[in-house]
């Protein structure tokens, strides 16, 4: 279903869309639920005609024929049931897999900025415990539905054959139970819609935490994080008991509704008796019918809460679905192909939709094909955004910015980044092998590829002595590498990928001065042949550079050699001695 979709149609109309992949498992799990539904109005009738016919009849060999055709049904029953519990389960399940896709390549489409407002853990709440409950609707909601409302109507049909007056009294009940279900409904919605949203914000506390345990424990405040968690938590079990009272009413209600059905059925049959309007056995008969009815009565009690809880988490995800990201293709994008990296930022301001200050104001620069260009400045001073500017994971408030004289707004966004790469400070590595981290720079990549790639990133050595080479497990977030190895994965990476534009954002600005220095050579191999641009904390790394800029908020305050910056004397001649001194 195309993204469009999402926007225009209902959520209902949405949520049924999801069946038409697999419309023959499901049409197998409404005829099993139908057969169910056939035996159970089956039993009461063929009951009663046993007892008014076979048995004052003494056609005892016929009576026990009967009793083992019901059995047999009984048998077909449990069969049917296998087939709607597993294969009804197994369309519950590809549904689920099929949204949790969708809801991931959206994910995938959405901007930096999206990540920038919302939690890790949140989104993993959506696309975890949300799509739960939505799957158990997805299997156990239409088939409820289905069978109670057969198994309500068919009895009420036989009923009425049987004695219409008492059927009648037994469904005078149902528009009581009509009004008092759609009087909950909206209110168990609400509730159920409050706790999942609860429950996303404890599940980002969690995620937090559990990420940020190490600075907890170095810091000492374990007391502190427990303290964040317990206030989420009371959050969540605050909502949680606005839910469940909400939800004892409307149970508590049901099951008086059930309750006094059964006695209006005594009651009226017997009146019915005592004037000669109907006998024993249709009483017994109505009896058993009124057990058949409260069961799927019962099955609706329950669909409406889990209709309630699946279509709240349901409404969520299409609410995800139909957010658009703020970077998209321009229709007509064109692909980025034979790049020779000549990179122009002309005129170009920038504010983050936070921020009404610019991060950037007026800012232009040139970078020739195969050129290094050092950016340097103080905290704040948007070298980091300018970085992010060119790939396009920010759009411009003003200006442009041209790759080989085309708009990057004008390019797909795919070609665009294909065509660059971008090392940073902090370095994410997959959990997984050192080989598959590596192999992420290009996935299509050999063997010995990646092993060349390594050499390169002066990394081989490291990791032949590891106790599993390059299949040594890096932890989560490579937590078992050093940051000078980790640093040197991502170099490994960049040289698989061979982009032919280069960013060095701060890339070794975490590392002590002899991993610096052992990597400074990697990075010089590196930039060999490409477009680089070098945001630099560290002036040191960049001495070689052909040109270094100044930059802070105010625009580019110097531009020119190491040299000449130093003769000139000025900001960066200041924080170069400055670091020289420390």
């Amino acid at each position: 279903m195309g993204e469009n979709a999402f926007r225009t149609r209902g959520y209902l109309r949405i949520f049924a869309s999801y069946y038409k992949p697999h419309w023959r498992l499901f049409a197998l799990d409404m005829v099993c639920a139908l057969c169910i539904c056939l035996v159970d109005l089956a039993f009461p009738v063929v009951s009663r005609y046993s007892m008014q016919q076979l048995l004052p009849g003494r056609m005892f060999g016929a009576f026990f024929a009967v009793m083992a055709a019901l059995a047999a049904a009984y048998v077909l029953k449990g069969v049917f049931y296998y087939i709607v519990t597993y294969w009804g389960h197994l369309l519950g399940v590809r549904m689920e897999a099929d949204i949790r896709r969708d809801l991931f390549t959206h994910m995938q489409e959405l901007s930096f900025s999206f990540y920038d407002r919302n939690r890790t853990g949140q989104l993993m709440s959506r696309v975890t415990g949300d799509l739960f409950e939505i799957t158990e609707l997805a299997h156990h909601g239409p088939e409820d539905l289905f069978i109670s409302s057969v198994t309500i109507l068919g009895a009420f049909c036989i009923m009425l054959t049987i004695q219409w007056q008492l059927a009648l009294v037994v469904f005078a009940v149902i528009p009581l139970f009509v009004l008092f279900t759609a009087l909950s409904r909206k209110k168990m919605m609400r509730a159920s819609t409050e706790v999942k949203a609860k429950l996303a914000g404890i599940n980002g506390e969690v995620e937090s935490s559990i990420s940020g345990m190490r600075t907890a424990k170095a810091f000492a405040n374990e007391a502190a994080e427990s303290a964040k968690f317990n206030a989420a938590n009371d959050q969540f079990r605050g909502a949680k008991r606005g839910y469940y009272r909400t939800m004892a009413f409307y149970q508590s209600g049901m099951e008086f509704f059930m309750g006094i059905l059964s006695v209006l059925v005594i009651a009226f049959g017997g009146f019915l008796i005592m004037r000669d309007g109907m006998d024993f056995i249709d009483l017994t008969t109505f009896a058993l019918y009124v057990t058949t009815f409260i069961t799927p009565v019962r099955k609706l009690s329950a669909f409406v809460e889990q209709f309630m809880q699946g279509m709240a988490g349901f409404k969520r995800f299409v609410e995800l679905m139909r957010l658009e990201p703020d970077i998209q293709d321009a229709p007509g994008a064109k692909e980025l192909t034979d790049v020779k990296g000549d990179i122009l930022v002309d005129d170009v301001t920038f504010r983050y939709e936070t921020s009404p200050e610019p991060v950037l104001e007026h800012v232009t620069l040139h970078i020739r094909p195969g050129e290094t260009v050092a950016v340097v400045g103080p905290s704040g001073g948007g070298k980091s955004t300018l970085c992010q500017l060119i790939p396009r994971f920010y759009d411009v408030t003003e200006g442009r910015i041209l790759v080989d004289g085309q708009d990057v707004r004008t390019l797909t966004q795919h070609s665009l980044r294909a065509n660059i790469g971008i090392v940073q400070q902090d370095v994410f590595l997959f959990a997984g092998t050192i080989y598959d981290n590596i192999r992420y720079g290009r996935p299509d990549a050999t063997e010995a590829e990646i092993i060349e790639a390594a050499r390169r990133a002066e990394l081989y050595d490291d990791i032949l002595d590891m106790p599993d080479g390059f299949q040594t497990q890096v932890g989560e977030r490579g937590v078992m590498l050093s940051g000078g190895q980790k640093q040197r994965v991502s170099i490994a990476r960049i040289f698989l990928k061979n982009p032919p534009i280069l960013i060095l954002d701060e890339a070794t600005s975490a590392l002590d001065t002899v991993t610096e220095a052992r990597i400074q050579g990697a990075f010089d191999e590196l930039a060999k042949g490409r477009t680089t641009l070098i945001i630099a904390h560290r002036l040191s790394t960049i001495r070689s550079a052909g040109r270094i800029l100044v930059i802070d908020g105010c625009g580019i305050r110097e531009q020119g050699t190491h040299d000449q910056l130093m003769a000139l004397g000025g900001a960066y001649a200041r924080l170069y001695r400055a670091q020289q001194a420390t």
